[in-house]
């Protein structure tokens, strides 16, 4: 298949990463694939020396007509069969360079986080009249789309899947040189949460219900207004440290610290983050929200929180740092979920079955209204 991928977004983000991989992967198995990104996105990097073919493309918005000629110009010359977009704007823009210049090619969006903005005329005009599929890469997700008008039919769900060669790298020194920086001792408690800002202004108010003191690194965020009057309030002096942007490299790094991960989002569509932990056998706690329950069943490989609830959130990490059986099991069932369910075989295994049943379907007119 000749396959175009297209974001505009790309940058620091789990789902750059997954893009990354779906995009390497269906390369590997002797697909063409493009990629349509912005040069200075991170993604672009990524992609360097893959066999994905990178397509430099500008995207300043969704009526962005530079970018559907862009779009247009790269599905004629390279007779692009599928175009799978990510991303706000290039779901758009691959719909308009359809009906603008009659494109002979299948379109499939892909939503990777619960949808807030779905409804509306031109939404699903554009999300269902010019597409021939939606992806949802949860249940969550899918539910979060039927509530914004988009038909059951019309949606697949693909899960998100992780390599596993990428856990085959991790730098011992590396992970030697966090501990000196965050002073971890043997017996420390050490809690974790990587992810852009999300929730965990939750997690923060939840230590203070603990009675053993914790550390808790928070990657991939800085310290918020207001959040320090809550730490100066603890009974127990916690240590709290606020890591800011870090590269996959470092945050493979760091899940070597932790004693648990821990996600408070509501959004998530499948989290890489908990993937990452869960493959690396490090117990994880979640939301129970959006694609969060997809992948972690309470008390069989993790344990789920009600949002908003820090006394519960509090509970559950004093749960796993004192019952060690039932660490051990959600650890080990974390691990196969991971490998086995979730992996990126089964994947791309899904999205070959997708896409090559599109390309067998006759094609239907679609028209643009």
């Amino acid at each position: 298949m000749n396959i175009l991928l297209l974001t505009h977004q790309g940058d620091l983000a789990g789902s750059t990463h997954s893009i990354a991989y779906l995009a390497k992967g269906l390369s590997a198995r002797g697909h063409k694939v493009y990629a349509g990104i912005r040069k200075e996105s991170l993604l672009f990097d990524l992609l360097e020396d893959t066999g994905v073919i990178r397509v430099p493309m500008t995207f300043t918005g969704r009526f962005d007509m530079d970018n559907v000629y862009q779009i247009k110009q790269i599905v004629k010359s390279e007779k692009i069969q599928i175009i799978n977009a990510q991303s706000s704007y290039d779901r758009y823009t691959s719909v308009f360079a359809r009906w603008l210049h009659r494109l002979p090619v299948k379109i499939v969006h892909t939503r990777r986080q619960v949808s807030k903005s779905v409804g509306g005329f031109l939404q699903n005009l554009v999300y269902v009249k010019g597409t021939h599929k939606v992806i949802a890469v949860s249940n969550g997700v899918k539910e979060s789309l039927i509530q914004g008008g988009i038909p059951d039919e019309h949606i697949s769900i693909v899960y998100n899947g992780t390599p596993k060669e990428k856990y085959q790298g991790i730098e011992s020194d590396l992970v030697h040189s966090l501990k000196k920086k965050y002073k971890i001792s043997k017996g420390d408690k050490v809690i974790g949460c990587i992810s852009r800002l999300k929730e965990q202004k939750q997690l923060i108010k939840a230590l203070s219900y603990l009675p053993f003191k914790v550390k808790l690194i928070l990657a991939g965020i800085e310290q918020q207004e207001g959040w320090e009057e809550i730490i100066d309030q603890y009974p127990i002096p916690h240590e709290i440290f606020f890591v800011g942007s870090i590269s996959s490299e470092e945050a493979l790094a760091h899940y070597k610290l932790f004693d648990l991960n821990i996600l408070p989002s509501t959004i998530e569509g499948l989290s890489q983050s908990l993937l990452e932990a869960m493959f690396l056998k490090i117990p994880v706690i979640a939301t129970n929200a959006a694609g969060n329950p997809d992948l972690v069943k309470h008390k069989e490989n993790g344990l789920l929180f009600k949002n908003g609830n820090e006394e519960e959130l509090a509970a559950h990490i004093q749960l796993l740092f004192n019952d060690q059986s039932l660490y051990k099991q959600l650890a080990e069932n974390g691990y196969e979920t991971a490998s086995q369910k979730f992996s990126i075989e089964n994947t791309l295994d899904s999205i070959e079955n997708l896409f090559s049943s599109l390309l067998e379907e006759k094609e239907q007119a679609k028209p643009a209204p």
